[in-house]
């Protein structure tokens, strides 16, 4: 029996979902090892354990500090593990003992924050790319959401492919009654969920839109998401094209509104220029979305045939794309049986089933 320590710090984030199901299903799968589940306060009395080899340890180092790098790596000495699994990139990177990290994606080593000021962001970046960098060369493995982000590391990091490991992930049903949003009853709408970085490319969707309207004058654009001051620039973005009207901002969606919003959208498009995985889009064709996506990075991979695809950089493609969904009925009707299909690839179970593999060659 082994003490495995699992790093979940980022536990009710986009990327926490992750965390949020390999522990869930490693705790119907493995009752042998034990684990210690690092959290921070906020998130520590929200989670419990399901299994009795399973135990919380309240862990009050932040991602990218100092104690990150000096209190964190004592409290995971004094905790000794056998193993320690790093969700993410952030991590005590002169830690010695053996780690297998999860590398989501390099999104942020390459894309600017334009709501940060320029110098320090730079600055942030360069220590983010170092970070990658050696907390790829120092852990026994790697996991990575599909063979898109396993090749980009190993090319980005120069290091052997064969100590990379794709586990797939997987999307959930949303189990919450559905719950519409009254001002949207009716009217037909295009849907994107998620935060607006720049690598989400909102502002070419705009552009997008503002051409579809000529066709679908009644046609709406939505964008789920909670509002920050990087919205503020789509919602000028959308009052400079003259389709602010059109345009919805309607920052958090419970997740009633969400399946709603899924099950009644037009098409889900996803216009984004990096991803690790995209996991919206596979959501979105768990209920019964026509999905229509860029073609960047590894989003053919886990869509498959279920989407309708775009390049990303071209307004007029992504418009071409998005019209041939909103009027060709066959093509609609095959994307949203298709997207039925690909779902059914993808499981956090056999995710889980294939990290516990990873412990194991790792503990060996």
């Amino acid at each position: 029996m082994s003490r495995i320590v699992i790093d979940a710090r980022k536990l009710n984030t986009g990327a926490g979902r992750y965390t949020k199901r390999l522990m869930h299903y490693l705790q119907k799968i493995d009752s042998k090892n034990t684990y210690l589940v690092l959290l921070k306060q906020k998130d520590y009395m929200g989670w419990q354990p399901e299994a009795s080899n399973f135990e919380k340890v309240l862990c009050t180092a932040k991602e990218f500090t100092w104690a990150e790098q000096t209190e964190l790596k004592r409290q995971i000495k004094q905790l000794k593990p056998d193993l320690v699994h790093f969700a993410m990139v952030q991590q005590p990177i002169f830690y010695r003992g053996k780690v297998v990290t999860t590398m989501h994606d390099l999104t942020t080593a390459r894309f600017r924050n334009p709501s940060k000021n320029p110098a320090v962001f730079w600055f942030k970046q360069q220590v983010y790319k170092f970070v990658n960098w050696r907390v790829a060369h120092k852990s026994k493995f790697i996991i990575t959401p599909t063979n898109f982000v396993k090749k980009d590391v190993a090319s980005y990091a120069h290091i052997t492919s064969k100590k990379i490991f794709v586990t797939y992930e997987s999307a959930d049903e949303i189990t919450d009654p559905i719950e519409p949003i009254k001002k949207l009853q009716g009217k037909p709408f295009l849907f994107y969920v998620g935060r607006p970085q720049p690598h989400k490319n909102l502002g070419r969707l705009i552009e997008s839109f503002a051409q579809l309207k000529q066709d679908h004058p009644d046609l709406l654009l939505v964008l789920a998401g909670r509002k920050d001051e990087l919205y503020d620039r789509f919602v000028k973005k959308a009052t400079s094209l003259g389709v602010s009207d059109s345009v919805v901002f309607t920052g958090f969606v419970s997740e009633g509104q969400l399946k709603w919003l899924y099950k009644g959208c037009k098409a889900y498009v996803f216009p984004s220029l990096s991803e690790g995985f995209g996991l919206p889009g596979l959501e979105a064709m768990k209920h019964d979305a026509p999905v229509v996506s860029s073609n960047a990075t590894c989003l053919p991979e886990v869509y498959g045939k279920a989407a309708y695809y775009f390049n990303p950089l071209d307004v007029r493609d992504m418009t071409k794309s998005i019209n041939t969904v909103l009027t060709n009925h066959e093509i609609r009707g095959d994307l949203i049986k298709q997207g039925r299909e690909q779902v059914k690839k993808y499981s956090w179970q056999k995710m889980a089933e294939e990290t516990l593999a990873i412990y194991q060659k790792a503990l060996k």
